[in-house]
């Protein structure tokens, strides 16, 4: 089913909260399975829900309201299963405002999350290095964010507020929690992962085109030491619902910032440095589920 959605005076897309319960209902009605983690699959990430067992598999198509996964690396399932006996719930691929959905459309499944009861959601995506210091193929854990469409008035929470979902003006100054990013780090040096954890600042641009040079110079000034496209409206509507969010950007190219390099950033390139680090990702993502308090 494709997603649809009602119009506000505005103009603008709007989902009531029947809606976004009635496609959590017909999720609990299919499994009786009911997870307090889901995890968001970044561009061909999606194998990390290859690792649940007793997994039930649902189409994007299938479920009622939800949006279609357009873009290659992003298989469009929701995987419901248990990950080293933890339950939880994936989603192998994620929408984008340069597919043309609108950011209410974005957001969809997180409510939809909170409403299946949900408490802690992992972002997982595929950056562009800013940082200097960093390496490809390097794991950065999101400390903070730059919501680059937020500045222009791209926000999810735009519009009518329901109250049954969270206040009208949420924080964000922990929009990334502090425990679990201890949590993290912890496990990473337990696993061996240390050498190439990075944390730093998550940048989102709307894309799809990767960034210019002068683009690239300007967030650098701003602080930003990854790029990407996606994960900053999913983690604004999981604060607004209450949840706890982990950031996981894997550095699939550094950024062009010299008007004499040849290097060109491109899609294949990142899906091939994904493929690179996804044992090293599964392992460590499976660790950290199951020492979630």
């Amino acid at each position: 089913m494709d997603a649809s959605c009602s119009s506000s005076s505005s103009g603008h897309c709007r989902y009531s909260y029947e809606e976004y319960k009635e496609t959590a209902d017909w999720l609990l009605a299919r499994t009786e399975q009911r997870p307090k983690v889901a995890i968001i699959c970044g561009s061909g990430l999606g194998s990390l829900a290859e690792l649940l067992s007793d997994k039930i598999v649902l189409p994007y198509q299938d479920i009622p309201r939800f949006p279609t996964s357009t873009v290659k690396g992003h298989a469009g399932r929701l995987v419901f299963g248990k990950l080293k006996g933890r339950e939880c719930v994936c989603m192998q691929g994620r929408f984008h405002l340069y597919e043309g959905y609108d950011i209410h459309t974005v957001t969809y499944p997180i409510r939809v999350f909170f409403l299946l009861g949900v408490e802690t959601l992992i972002v997982t995506n595929a950056v562009g290095g800013l940082n200097g210091s960093f390496k490809v193929a390097d794991i950065m854990l999101i400390k903070d964010h730059i919501n680059m469409p937020g500045f222009a008035g791209q926000n999810p929470l735009c519009g009518h507020n329901d109250d049954r979902f969270g206040l009208r003006f949420p924080c964000m100054s922990d929009a990334y929690d502090r425990e679990l990013r201890d949590l993290a780090k912890e496990i990473a040096k337990e696993q061996g992962c240390d050498s190439f954890l990075q944390e730093g600042v998550y940048c989102m641009l709307a894309g799809p085109t990767y960034e210019t040079i002068a683009e690239c110079r300007v967030l650098q000034t701003l602080g930003a030491d990854a790029v990407g496209m996606s994960t900053v409206p999913e983690v604004v509507v999981a604060r607004h619902c209450g949840l706890r969010v982990l950031g996981l950007s894997l550095i699939t190219n550094m950024v062009v910032t010299n008007y004499d390099s040849k290097e060109k950033a491109n899609h294949t390139e990142v899906l091939e440095i994904t493929t690179l680090r996804t044992k090293d990702l599964q392992k460590f993502i499976s660790n950290l589920i199951t020492k979630i308090p």
